[in-house]
């Protein structure tokens, strides 16, 4: 992604560790697979520790073209940003309110000073540590009239024995269609009014959703070879 000379300085980190709002360390891994596997891990890395954070909050002026189009959303839908906005390595992301999202693209792709016709990705992450904003839905937005480059981030709870909803893009962006049904299938969040929301690479009667991080990483039965994958960190245990 192009930033055209934005630049990004320290004192935005600084202001956001003042106000409470930088982000916390998400996670420290160890070894490999993530956890300490101890002898059975022989892949030469178990000794490396990882420590795995988001970006902080950025503050005004981002800089380049970045503050022209914050201030043009902010125009066309008022109260769309959950007052989270960040810049790393040159990119932008906005954090978007949940019910704002369709009202939002649709003033994205049409408007004339924004123009950005093309969700090139469509894809989610999942925070078991967020605590209501456990899976977040990203859309990466492009601009072929400005050559220009966002990303949108919506961050959703994940109910207990339920599953999460959020309005489907596929009435603005209708290439959409096959992204949000492999985010369905691989992290469980159901797109309202999404035309044919199946599964589109676990078997329809597939239980679970494997990319969610508390999914398990093997021991998963293979019904069709009566086999049992084991966990990565035990795969070539010699204990």
């Amino acid at each position: 992604m192009s930033s055209n000379d934005v630049e990004h300085t320290d004192g935005a980190e600084v202001a956001a560790a003042e106000a409470g709002i930088i982000s916390p360390v998400m996670r420290t891994t160890t070894g490999m697979w993530g956890s300490d596997s101890g002898p059975s891990d022989t892949s030469g890395y178990g000794g490396t520790v990882q420590e795995f954070s988001l970006p902080g909050a950025s503050e005004r002026p981002f800089g380049g073209w970045f503050d022209e189009v914050a201030d043009r959303m902010e125009q066309l839908v008022p109260g769309f940003s959950t007052g989270l906005t960040t810049i790393h390595r040159g990119e932008i992301t906005f954090f978007v309110h949940p019910g704002k999202l369709l009202e939002l693209v649709k003033q994205l792709r049409d408007d004339e000073q924004l123009r950005f016709e093309n969700c090139a990705c469509l894809t989610c992450v999942h925070y078991p540590q967020m605590e209501g904003e456990e899976l977040h839905v990203i859309y990466n937005l492009r601009s072929y009239t400005y050559n220009r480059e966002i990303r949108l981030e919506v961050g959703l709870a994940d109910p207990q024995d339920e599953h999460p909803h959020i309005d489907s893009v596929t009435g603005v962006y209708p290439h959409a269609d096959f992204q949000e049904r492999e985010v369905w299938d691989m992290f469980g969040v159901i797109f309202d009014g999404h035309p044919a929301l199946t599964r589109i690479l676990m078997p329809d009667d597939w239980v679970g959703h494997p990319q969610r991080k508390d999914y398990p990483l093997g021991g998963i039965p293979v019904e069709y070879k009566g086999a049992i994958v084991a966990p990565p960190d035990q795969r070539r245990s010699y204990n």
